[in-house]
């Protein structure tokens, strides 16, 4: 038995129960079976770790096997990266490397038993005509013209299909099963298909090439395996493994196969599909590039394969499908980096500051440490002198009352050095800020504990700070669920990648190591890239910012503006209610209180009228839109809850989108024509592209669907994709009918009349 301490999932309860029973001889044998037709990706990560740890938890084995069966898409390439992958994040097969291609003499010599006894037979058949003929999920399959054939005439046809006497797709291999059968899967499958193409190991030795869910129960039961563990979307594919399990039998031990949820991650795709359009159409740098969810991406950006378990151990191990929130996988990262990155000074975008008190001909040595709450770890000098850079955006001419940085006549302290105080401000010719005049207070840098108004700013030594290139890295999409979206390169994130070409780093980080970790004060956790960083130049990748700066980014700006402080409510005082707030706050602001005042004459509440005046450039936007003409409510709506997040910081008079498009947009979707999850993608591409929204809803498809007919197509396929859940729902499970809802309206991009995809939903599924 476990020990309490250990991981508890249904999946551990599972071998529990198993090795209470006594089943397989106690033995507990997993495995991780990619298909060598890409790079493995987060969510690779987290079925690894998962099968891995099972294995060792109960004093297992886990083996490493390809699934080569597909000879057009495989590449050794992807099998060396594969194998670096599960060993970084601590895998350890042994003895135990497979490929399905080991199998494949033994493979066949099922596929001819499975002839012999009536259980298989050749179709000649062409590929459309043996999928017209399997039916779907609301009609029963045909059986095929030559399912009776004779075995001796079946395995002689397959014996010249091994012999290369016929071309690609002439005729392949099926399992005679039942052509009525409720899961379509089991309308007599294909189990072998012709492939004249090279494979990457056995080279032109085959030309039939087995399907996959005719392969994997062999090399589980080949293999010893006792606990086959997949994602949720092989659930229905289980009936299958287990016919041709218990076709091909007896095995000892017998695989048994149960699914858990895949990882679905917020602002990522893991299709291999689109990772691969990314690389090809040169959106990210390779596989490797530091915005891709790839493990060999995500090693480059700096994260570490324990801060994947502890990940992995947040999210746990689940039985339905649902997409994970970004945060807890950053949050996990930043845990894993705060007690293993020493502290370091850069200033990514510089600007120059002039100590007027310090001698222009000294610089001083101050000793700081690598770890500010443990100096025993060890330091290192830094210069000081009298040229010195801090961050552009740490200076303020106009500070908001909550100001904690350098503006004028206030003082700051930089870190591990001097408070220092800005005397006067340098401009150029055309009026912009170059530079800081400051003077600096000799007794401060043995007092530490000296009160400063401002806060602590990281800083170099011009003459001496090192350049070097800093990338920086954020999530690769702006929405949460680009798959959801028709075409999620149109979801791309602009700011992807930023090189602070500026940068300057203190001289101790010249030496640091390829492939060393650092935490840049202030600025965030930073990797010294181990494939382009030289000896003596490495080269800075971003891997994760301190704090959560996205969520502050997306919310609305009137939440994001600095808010003054609330006087504090003296003693027996009684708190002060919303409406008397809003009342002080608009009357310090004139120009915001007329805003508020004008937004409540068009129809607006006081709490909508409040989120919208606090930013003139949402009350201008709203007004033109109002004019457009829109509903003032309803456009409020979507300004502050939908537009604002797109902008993704951006100030909304910069984007493409025009306040009279806007509210034709707005018009658009009150009148029916558009839904509301159409009218999100449709506001998505506004904001990428601009332009009028009525042609974009044509060019989108994204007009309300109301023909009954359609809708049942779009409900079809649905339930053809989700067949396991609607199961789930007829033997009682209710609460997945949202689910199927959600599938069928994903089918039609959103544009269908939800009413209408609910009662036809109601009336398949009886």
């Amino acid at each position: 038995m476990a020990e309490a301490s250990r991981p508890q999932n249904f999946l551990t309860e599972i071998v529990e129960r198993d090795l209470a029973a006594g089943l397989d001889g106690g033995q507990v044998v997993t495995r991780f079976p990619p298909e060598p037709n890409g790079y493995l990706h987060i969510g690779h990560a987290k079925s690894i770790l998962l099968n891995f740890g099972l294995a060792r938890q109960y004093g297992g084995r886990t083996h490493l096997r390809f699934d080569d069966t597909n000879p057009t898409k495989e590449e050794v390439e992807y099998v060396e990266s594969i194998e670096a992958d599960v060993r970084w994040l601590g895998g350890d097969w042994g003895e135990h490397l497979h490929f399905a291609s080991d199998y494949f003499e033994r493979m066949y010599a099922c596929a001819e038993r499975l002839i012999l006894e009536g259980k298989a037979f050749v179709d000649t058949q062409s590929q459309e005509e043996i999928r017209e003929q399997r039916g779907s999920f609301e009609r029963p399959g045909v059986e095929s013209p030559f399912r009776n054939r004779p075995a001796a005439e079946s395995l002689d046809l397959f014996r010249r299909m091994r012999a290369g006497e016929f071309p690609d797709g002439a005729c392949v291999l099926r399992a005679r099963i039942d052509m009525a059968h409720e899961n379509v899967l089991l309308r007599d499958p294909l189990l072998y298909r012709i492939r004249h193409a090279h494979h990457h190991r056995t080279g032109d030795a085959w030309c039939i090439y087995p399907m996959y869910d005719y392969a994997h129960p062999l090399e589980d039961a080949f293999e010893g395996v006792t606990h086959s563990i997949c994602t949720l979307e092989f659930e229905s594919n289980r009936a299958l493994y287990d016919w041709v399990l218990d076709n091909l039998g007896p095995w000892s031990p017998r695989p048994r196969q149960y699914e858990f949820a895949r990882l679905a991650l917020g602002y990522t795709v893991m299709s291999k599909r689109k990772l691969l359009r990314l690389v090809e159409e040169g959106r990210v740098a390779g596989w490797d590039d530091p915005r891709m969810p790839t493990l060999a991406g995500l090693r480059r950006r700096g994260v570490t394969p324990e801060a994947l378990r502890d990940f992995a151990e947040l999210i746990g191990v689940a039985k339905n499908n649902s997409v994970v929130d970004i945060g807890k996988f950053e949050f996990a990262i930043r845990g894993d980096l705060e007690a293993r990155a020493p502290r370091a000074l850069a200033v990514l975008n510089p600007l120059p500051v002039t100590i007027t008190t310090w001698p222009a001909d000294r610089v001083e040595s101050l000793e700081l440490p690598w770890w500010p709450l443990e100096p025993a770890r060890g330091g290192r000098q830094v210069p000081f002198g009298r040229e010195l850079l801090v961050e552009r955006e740490d200076f303020s001419e106009d500070p908001p009352a909550d100001w904690k940085r350098l503006a004028p006549g206030r003082e700051v302290r930089l870190a591990g050095g001097y408070v220092v105080k800005c005397d006067e401000v340098v401009r150029g010719a055309g009026g912009e800020v170059i530079g800081l005049r400051c003077s600096h207070d000799p007794a401060s840098l043995a007092d530490a504990g000296r009160k400063v108004a401002g806060g602590t700013l990281n800083w170099v030594h011009a003459p001496s700070a090192v350049a070097a290139p800093v990338r920086l890295y954020d999530r690769l999409f702006t929405v949460e669920q680009p798959d959801a979206v028709e075409d999620f390169l149109t979801v791309l994130n602009p700011d992807s990648l930023r090189v602070a070409a500026g940068a300057r780093l203190e001289p101790a980080l010249a030496a640091a190591e390829p492939g060393s970790r650092w935490q840049f004060l202030r600025q965030g956790y930073f990797f010294a890239d181990p494939v382009e960083s030289r000896p003596g130049a490495p080269v800075w990748n971003r891997t994760i910012t301190l704090k959560d700066t996205w969520a502050a980014r997306q919310a609305p700006r009137a939440e994001r503006e600095p808010r003054r402080p609330r006087p504090a409510a003296a003693a027996g005082e009684p708190r002060r209610s919303r409406e008397e707030l809003r009342a002080e706050q608009l009357a310090a602001d004139p120009a915001r209180a007329s805003r508020f005042a004008r937004l409540q004459a068009a129809g607006l509440g006081a709490d909508e009228a409040d989120a919208v005046a606090a930013d003139p450039a949402a009350t201008a936007l709203f007004e033109a839109a109002v004019a457009a003409p829109a509903d003032p409510r309803a456009a409020a709506r979507w300004l502050v809850n939908e537009l604002a997040g797109l902008a993704a910081g951006r100030p909304l008079d910069s984007l493409p989108v025009t306040g009279p498009a806007f509210g034709r947009f707005v018009a658009l979707v009150e009148s029916g024509r558009v839904t509301p999850a159409g009218g999100k993608v449709l506001l998505a591409a506004l904001v990428a592209r601009g332009g009028e929204p009525a042609p974009l809803v044509a060019e989108l498809g994204l007009e309300k669907v109301t023909d009954r007919a359609a809708v049942e197509a779009a409900v079809d396929r649905a339930l053809a994709a989700r067949r396991a859940e609607a199961d789930r729902y007829r033997a009682g499970e209710k609460k997945l009918f949202g689910v199927l809802v959600g599938a069928a309206m994903k089918e039609t991009q959103g544009a269908a009349d939800a009413a209408l995809v609910r009662q036809v939903l109601q009336d398949k599924l009886g």
